[in-house]
């Protein structure tokens, strides 16, 4: 079972337009969740701290063969796995393993195919060629990654990531509601971060070596760190991403 503090707040301090909340457990600084603009790049909008970013990509998931068919109650009922039957028996795929059989040549038109199909993207920069393309090569039972929230495959790692340089308890802010608290590192699992909340959600440990942040209307999760070399780390992780530069974007894909 979940357990967690709500932490009551004593002051807000702004910063570059980065609002951050001073706790009173501790001194800790807790970090608010990022709303990021596609005016500037990424890594000019992130607390001082952060030095550098990478945009991670969450899998697509393939329940087994015949799942689809055997939940189905009604010919167009909307069918999406939940997070215990991804957990018990989804499995990840990549976006490298999509774009081979899509025919896609890139994450940025696989981004698009996805963005489009889902009504995110502006009438200015729909791509239903590559919509359909990615649609008809779908395979049975095969569905588009976690949309708006962290995918549960890639928690896991993130909390490892969060613990590994002693932090103890980890932070969190979600926005549309206005809440924050705190976590033991220990005590939480991947579908305990799922239960806090269903919107935009920022983790940051206690340490503010790295946070996380789901985005919405996106299929990925932004990963920031106090070190320079973020590239290092996503490979020992062993997760697809997009390493933000100086000039990378929120709509990185466009």
């Amino acid at each position: 079972m979940l357990r967690f503090i709500f932490d009551t707040i004593n002051a807000k301090k702004y910063n570059m337009g980065i609002r951050t909340f001073q706790s009173l457990r501790g001194g800790y600084i807790l970090l608010d969740y990022i709303w990021l603009d596609d005016k500037s790049p990424i890594l000019e909008q992130l607390p001082r701290n952060f030095k550098s970013a990478a945009i991670l990509l969450h899998p697509f998931i393939q329940m087994p063969l015949g799942w689809e068919k055997s939940v189905r109650k009604r010919p167009y009922e909307h069918i999406y796995p939940s997070t215990e039957e991804i957990i018990h028996n989804g499995k990840s795929v990549s976006w490298k393993e999509m774009m081979s059989c899509s025919g896609l040549h890139s994450y940025a038109e696989l981004a698009m195919a996805m963005l489009t199909s889902i009504s995110a993207l502006s009438e200015e920069y729909k791509r239903e060629d590559l919509a359909e393309k990615l649609h008809s090569n779908l395979k049975k039972d095969l569905y588009y990654p976690t949309e708006d929230y962290t995918s549960i495959f890639l928690l896991h790692k993130l909390l490892k990531l969060l613990g590994s340089k002693g932090a103890r308890n980890l932070y969190f802010s979600e926005p549309i509601l206005d809440t924050n608290g705190l976590l033991q590192v220990n005590n939480t699992t991947p579908l305990d971060i799922w239960d806090i909340s269903n919107n935009e959600l920022i983790i940051t440990g206690e340490d503010n070596e790295y946070a996380f942040m789901s985005i919405y209307d996106s299929f990925t999760t932004l990963l920031l760190a106090k070190e320079e070399n973020i590239e290092y780390i996503v490979q020992s992780m062993n997760v697809e991403a997009v390493i933000c530069d100086k000039k990378t974007m929120i709509d990185w894909y466009l």
